[in-house]
């Protein structure tokens, strides 16, 4: 079986192809320019999948040799995502598919990080816990198969990922945030700010707005403001940052691993590239004795890897969709997440 899968949720289109379970080809253009404009312009994100994913196609069939009618399943990303964004890859695959008979799967980008896990050659054993960390969600599941998920938290304000970006700009280092705060925390090895961590009302949500509103707080009264900063100090406000936010993550990792007890633990999404936030969950994996997987950076960021091997477990699980089906930019009711029934 042939899928051919198509992202365009945010600022990387990506095609992939994925034959009888193996990954042949993902090929992704990243959109840039937007580090000129300090995040994401919608509009021009939708220019420029328009203007490459075609050419992005015929490169993918390219390299694996097929042709489109050998595809057997087309599945793009329907949602979450910027809504101009999504309607180009969506609606393209729509007509890919329509025009050649082929079956169409939508698929929802973050079932496609949370189980992302499975392009790896070791791969995640169900039930395992899952702690998806990007630019516009943060989640902690617990997975128990391919169509039952438990949602235990999320974050009731910003994701860790648009935190990193937000707090890069108050350092003056720019779009996109993580690996800019990474770079200048790796070089830092001194004393560092203590910022604090959030409580929730659910143990395993998250929040980060009271993080990144902290260091806006100590830049004002040390410096004078935003951008007042020193040169010399920005990897230490960077390391301060960043271990905060990467703590936060982590005790509420290492409180499920020891309530729910899974086979493994899974990192995905893009702050999942972050290596201070690899290390440390995978030392925490280590000392609850759990199989860590994380992703490699390929498959990290937004990619149709994990778009097209979703489309297969959803065609091979029997599910099937109407060429009516529409996108959707944020998080709607899915039907495979289940709320955790014991919030603290």
């Amino acid at each position: 079986m042939n899928v051919l899968g198509i992202e365009t949720s945010c600022d990387e289109t990506s095609v992939a192809v994925i034959t009888d379970g193996k990954l042949k080809a993902n090929l992704i253009s990243s959109q840039d320019f937007h580090t000129d404009y300090g995040g994401v312009v919608p509009e021009l994100s939708s220019r420029a999948h328009l203007q490459i994913i075609m050419p992005l196609i015929k490169k993918a069939l390219d390299k694996t040799g097929f042709k489109l009618e050998d595809m057997d399943v087309i599945a793009a990303t329907a949602g979450p995502g910027l809504i101009g964004a999504l309607l180009v890859g969506l609606n393209f695959g729509k007509g890919l598919a329509y025009s050649l008979g082929k079956t169409f799967i939508p698929v929802n980008h973050i079932e496609g990080h949370i189980f992302s896990g499975f392009l790896m050659e070791e791969k995640p054993d169900f039930p395992y816990l899952c702690l998806v960390v990007s630019g516009g969600h943060t989640l902690l599941l617990l997975v128990q198969s391919d169509f039952e998920i438990i949602k235990l938290g999320t974050t009731v304000d910003d994701a860790a990922g648009e935190a990193f970006d937000k707090v890069s700009k108050m350092l003056g280092l720019g779009y996109p945030g993580g690996p800019l705060i990474q770079k200048n925390a790796e070089i830092y090895n001194g004393e560092l700010i203590d910022f604090p961590v959030s409580r929730c009302k659910n143990k395993y949500d998250f929040s980060f707005s009271g993080l990144k509103t902290a260091v806006l707080r100590f830049l004002e009264k040390e410096y004078g403001g935003v951008g007042k900063a020193p040169e010399k100090d920005i990897p230490m406000l960077a390391a301060s940052f960043q271990k905060a936010a990467v703590r936060a993550l982590v005790e509420k990792t290492e409180l499920a691993l020891g309530e729910f007890n899974p086979k493994s633990l899974s990192l995905v999404g893009g702050v999942a590239a972050n290596k201070f936030l690899r290390n440390a969950l995978a030392e925490t994996a280590k000392r609850h004795n759990k199989k860590f997987v994380v992703p490699a950076l390929e498959f990290c960021g937004d990619n149709a890897a994990m778009i097209a091997y979703r489309g297969m477990k959803l065609y091979e699980g029997g599910y099937s969709f109407n060429f009516d089906f529409n996108a959707y930019p944020g998080l709607k009711e899915n039907p495979f997440f289940k709320e955790y029934s014991s919030a603290e």
